[in-house]
């Protein structure tokens, strides 16, 4: 399995895979249950997309009572994934910024060990691409015509061996590494007009899916029936 979020989370890579970078930290059992929850995902997203933040307002972003923010803030810094902002906080506000930029689960036998929490976490990664196309749509009519042509949403049928899928994912992994990533530095030097983008891929098994023989051979069955 394999899942991004936009620098938020890059899971489950096959051995071979491309290092893992120094921005990046590598989930555990401990670790995932501390992210098996669709508030703490949307909350390291915000704190590694605009920066340092304060509870009050990532939790007018995200439609929360602070309260509740402060507590998954809290929860998310004992597991390491976030630390308070020293330079920025004082005795009324307390800030807090993520402390890497993307999130490896490359463990597979999770899914067996924690098999609760990993199904949280990836619903909650499932739960903020949604909010994310969302937004997209929501603010579609009113994106500058450039941008919004370049808006897509395809998806495609394949036939392909569990091989030939992870040579897709590898494959499509390069492509986007070719582009230029949003880190601050990248922002900083970017060329005029450029702004940020995400790129969502899923690669989806239906595993029963009928085949076409087997559709092929139902339609035979059906047409040599005969009632009497």
């Amino acid at each position: 399995m394999r899942f991004s979020l936009c620098g938020v989370t890059d899971a489950m890579k096959r051995p071979g895979g491309p290092n893992v970078e120094e921005d990046s930290v590598v989930l555990d059992a401990k670790g995932l249950r501390a992210m098996a929850h669709p508030v703490r995902v949307q909350l390291v997203g915000l704190l590694r997309k605009y920066g340092p933040s304060t509870a009050t307002r990532l939790a007018e972003r995200l439609g929360v009572n602070s309260g509740t923010a402060s507590y998954h803030l809290r929860q998310l810094g004992a597991a390491g994934f976030v630390e308070e902002d020293a330079e920025r906080g004082n005795a009324r506000e307390r800030w807090w910024r993520s402390v890497h930029q993307m999130t490896e689960l490359n463990d597979r036998e999770l899914l067996v060990r924690e098999p609760e929490a990993t199904l949280a976490f990836l619903q909650s990664v499932v739960t903020t691409y949604t909010l994310r196309t969302q937004q997209t749509l929501n603010e579609l009519q009113t994106m500058p015509r450039a941008w919004r042509d370049t808006v897509d949403m395809s998806d495609w049928a394949l036939r392909l061996t569990p091989e030939e899928a992870l040579a897709l994912r590898e494959e499509l992994r390069v492509v986007i590494s070719r582009y230029r990533r949003d880190t601050p530095e990248a922002a900083a030097s970017a060329p005029e007009g450029a702004e940020r983008v995400g790129v969502i891929t899923h690669i989806l098994p239906e595993l029963d899916a009928p085949s076409p023989s087997e559709v092929h051979a139902g339609t035979e069955s059906a047409a040599g029936t005969e009632t009497s």
